[in-house]
């Protein structure tokens, strides 16, 4: 079965959603006037003009004469005959319902992957571009928890927690799946480095953009991109955030639709927590292990997923756990785990070898540990 628009329709959709000026709001109130893209433009110049002015109805029309954004529609037409490729309108039953719930949904949505997931329950998992190894280790294991549970984790594929969080739950074997929301034309990855990770998630998810081939990484697209992730999940968990991080812009955003919001807390000296305290002290839900999220919402997961219990990272062995409780949840120095377990520097090291490759701690710049913890 075919998600994609016949050639017709995909040709007005198009010229309806790529003149510049042209937003989603502007097409709503043509939508709503005329009933489809088609109707618009045979409703003509002066028709058009008596619902969006003279200005906007020119550039409207002008637009469908222009051989750039012709040329951009063949492009289009032509990325389409690749498997995956897909493009979404509001008249399409997979269009993702929860997007409705928002003030301007995109028209249209380039789509890379499976379309089903835009429908399936759904969390967002967003955070620092900057994150710590345990912020990264909490990403990945609260997603991984999550869709073991049944729901598919909505991100941004930016480095740190983004990745993460696509990475979590990719490991699970549920295949709940995980939809990228760019900022970026469908046909790029931003950042590059993420190429790999973003063909993953073709094959269980789907990446999503709502912006037309070819377009660059731009800063202003990035808020347009954190409303669809807002809009894309049932709620929202902000990992780790500096105070003017862009999640926190998503975690508003979903806030406003009324999902829920729920925020890991960190040590008070981070600048990657700060966000999620200010979160928190607004009203955010704190969460220490990814079964809070799910006892607020396991009854909107998929009901035939057995919820994952939550991993330990401590370790099997006595002096393994009294090494991790030397450490404690702030970065240590080697000289200071020395001085509070009372034993020989080699007898430490070996300790901190063996934890670091058990994924119980991982080194700092600077001579320092710190303590892994699984969600």
């Amino acid at each position: 079965m075919s998600f994609n628009p016949a050639d017709d329709d995909l040709h007005a959709w198009l010229n309806l959603t790529l003149p510049a000026g042209i937003g989603p709001r502007t097409q709503q109130q043509l939508l709503g006037a005329f009933g489809s893209p088609t109707a618009v433009f045979d409703a003509g110049l002066s028709a058009v003009a008596g619902v969006i002015g003279i200005k906007l109805a020119q550039s409207l029309f002008d637009g469908c004469q222009q051989e750039a954004q012709q040329a951009l529609i063949e492009k289009t037409h032509a990325w389409l005959t690749e498997p995956g490729h897909h493009v979404v309108t509001l008249a399409d039953s997979t269009y993702p319902q929860r997007l409705l719930e928002s003030t301007d949904p995109p028209s249209l949505l380039y789509v890379n992957g499976d379309p089903a997931y835009l429908n399936h329950p759904a969390i967002g998992v967003v955070g620092s571009r900057n994150a710590t190894p345990q912020g990264n280790e909490n990403a990945r294991a609260f997603s991984k928890t999550l869709a073991d549970a049944g729901f598919c984790i909505v991100s941004g594929l930016a480095l740190g927690i983004d990745a993460a969080a696509h990475e979590g739950a990719l490991r699970s074997e549920a295949r709940s799946g995980t939809i990228a929301v760019i900022g970026t034309g469908i046909d790029r990855v931003y950042p590059a480095s993420n190429k790999k990770l973003a063909h993953l998630i073709t094959g269980n998810g789907c990446i999503v953009s709502e912006f037309p081939l070819g377009t660059v990484a731009a800063a202003g697209n990035f808020p347009r991109r954190n409303r669809l992730i807002a809009g894309l999940g049932q709620a929202c968990l902000v990992v780790e955030a500096a105070p003017a991080s862009g999640s926190l812009i998503t975690a508003r955003l979903a806030g406003e639709l009324g999902r829920d919001i729920f925020a890991i807390p960190g040590s008070i000296h981070a600048p990657q927590s700060r966000g999620c305290h200010a979160l928190i002290k607004q009203g955010a839900k704190l969460v220490e292990c990814a079964q809070d999220i799910l006892e607020e919402l396991r009854p909107q997961a998929a009901p035939h997923v057995s919820v994952a219990q939550a991993d330990d990272h401590c370790g099997q062995k006595p002096e393994h756990a009294a090494l991790l409780q030397a450490l404690g949840h702030e970065p240590a120095t080697l000289d200071q785990l020395i001085s509070r377990c009372g034993l020989a520097a080699d007898a430490v090291l070996a300790m901190l070898t063996e934890l670091n490759l058990e994924g119980a701690v991982t080194n700092l710049p600077g001579g320092r540990y710190q303590r892994l913890i699984r969600a």
